[in-house]
């Protein structure tokens, strides 16, 4: 399609219409915010019977993986959002319950709150034409929209190893781990090294009989304080000028001065280079290795009743296994020949834009070295800035040479896995972000595509 056709197609025009919000975490939330400051109509549906994703514990829309335990692993001075500052007394390192207070407090203070439809969740949603969405609820109601911006997360669909043999014990994903008490006296399995199981070994060993990590390539872990400042506090602007190589340098340095060689813990040396994988964050979990309340073992060779076999060799019995082994990216309510996801890569402008679909956006679909809130609030300004005809976006051809470019680098940086394929640091990203929505109201001022009086456009630069 090229030419006058292709510019047809691709210039949406959203004419006394309105916008689907589907989701009410931080993401859906910002997006709410974002088209009501442009004056713009939307309809905003969330599955449970209340706000906050996946920061609502025991949320009843069953997505969430929040446990009773769970802290924030960013600051709080990364996390807050630019239009509403986290108050004085919020912990550096806060608790769920206090992030969700404070989210409540952001829908409260915009009033948000009241738009939201709750209980009702997307069943489908398809393109009847290029200026018309249509969205069936569960309710079994359709709608037609304009546009449909799709703040679901990607943290719900658990990803499930497949070892050979079958284990008798109890079995469960890191998803459905709520409380360490459930496990007391029992000797326990831990399968991965990322930050939710961690966490939750570091929970487990306080009450559990015995706790092994599994663990595949072992992993950097890094100290929620260094020198006695947060972590991500060592970051700033400026170090996304700095090549990786240098950056790396510089945080191997600084984790060195605060724990040492994590070898003499008792864990094992990474088989990548740091920054080559997302980090694993833990203040406690090498010391409880170091004290000998955790074993570490290497990946599950099969698994054979209630005895487990390491591909080192050693075998031994467990009551329980948890897979804390990530998950995969999913949108059920999509078509697969509309948009589908392969091996968890998805093909998006900016992580937001897929080129060929006018009116449908992703938000919160990125995995930041670093707080992820603040960047979902820049992604919601930039689509509202688009469908408020405000910004454009460049040409198909131009946005999948930018998607290309961004996935070699990926490829380039990470090591292969589902766990890499929707990478940011998060600074480069919020510059990122910062030029698009410079550059995208330059494009919607030389293209001359101001909607008209009763309208909306999405406009995209032919």
């Amino acid at each position: 399609m090229t030419g006058t056709s292709e510019s047809a197609a691709r210039q949406h025009i959203l004419e006394s219409g309105k916008a689907c919000i589907i989701g009410a975490g931080i993401s859906g939330l910002t997006a709410a915010k974002a088209l009501k400051d442009r004056g713009l109509p939307y309809d905003h549906f969330e599955l449970g019977s209340d706000l906050g994703g996946l920061w609502r514990f025991d949320n009843d829309n069953d997505r969430s993986a929040a446990y009773r335990t769970l802290h924030i692993n960013s600051s709080k001075h990364n996390m807050e959002l630019e239009d509403f500052p986290m108050p004085e007394e919020f912990p550096v390192f806060g608790h769920h319950a206090e992030v969700l207070r404070y989210f409540e407090a952001y829908a409260d203070a915009f009033d948000l709150t009241s738009r939201i439809t709750f209980n009702t969740g997307v069943e489908h949603a398809d393109r009847v034409d290029p200026n018309t969405w249509r969205v069936r609820l569960t309710t079994g109601e359709e709608r037609e929209y304009g546009a449909v911006l799709v703040a679901t997360g990607h943290h719900w669909n658990p990803r499930w190893p497949d070892f050979p043999g079958t284990f008798d014990g109890r079995v469960l994903h890191s998803h459905a781990y709520r409380e360490p008490e459930d496990f007391a006296g029992d000797r326990v399995l831990v399968v991965g090294i990322g930050n939710s199981a961690c966490d939750i070994i570091v929970d487990l060993c306080r009450v559990a009989g015995q706790v092994t990590l599994s663990t595949r390539s072992s992993a950097w872990v890094l100290p929620k304080y260094v020198l006695g400042h947060p972590l991500d506090q060592w970051t700033n602007p400026y170090m996304e000028y700095l090549p990786v190589s240098v950056r790396r340098a510089l945080f191997k340095l600084l984790v060195w001065m605060s724990v040492g060689d994590q070898e003499r813990y008792g864990l094992p040396k990474p088989d990548h280079d740091l920054m080559e994988e997302h980090p694993t964050i833990s203040q406690e979990l090498l010391s409880q290795i170091g004290h000998g309340r955790v074993a570490v073992r290497p990946n599950i060779d099969r698994l054979d009743g209630s005895t487990v076999h390491f591909e080192d060799g050693v075998s031994e019995d467990f009551d329980a296994i948890i897979y804390a082994t990530g998950y995969d990216i999913a949108f059920p309510f999509l078509p697969d020949d509309l948009f589908s996801v392969e091996n968890n890569r998805v093909r998006l402008y900016r992580y937001v834009v897929p080129p060929e679909l006018p009116g449908l956006y992703f938000l919160g679909l990125i995995q930041p070295l670093g707080a992820v809130m603040p960047l979902v609030e820049k992604q919601a300004k930039w689509v509202a800035d688009l469908l408020a005809g405000q910004a454009a976006v460049p040409s198909m051809d131009a946005m999948e040479r930018e998607i290309d470019a961004a996935l070699t680098a990926m490829q380039n940086r990470y090591t292969a896995s589902p766990r890499h394929t929707i990478q940011v640091d998060f600074w480069n990203y919020m510059h990122e972000m910062e030029r698009e929505m410079r550059q995208g109201a330059k494009r919607a001022e030389r293209l001359n595509l101001e909607p008209a009086a009763g309208s909306r456009a999405v406009v995209q630069e032919a």
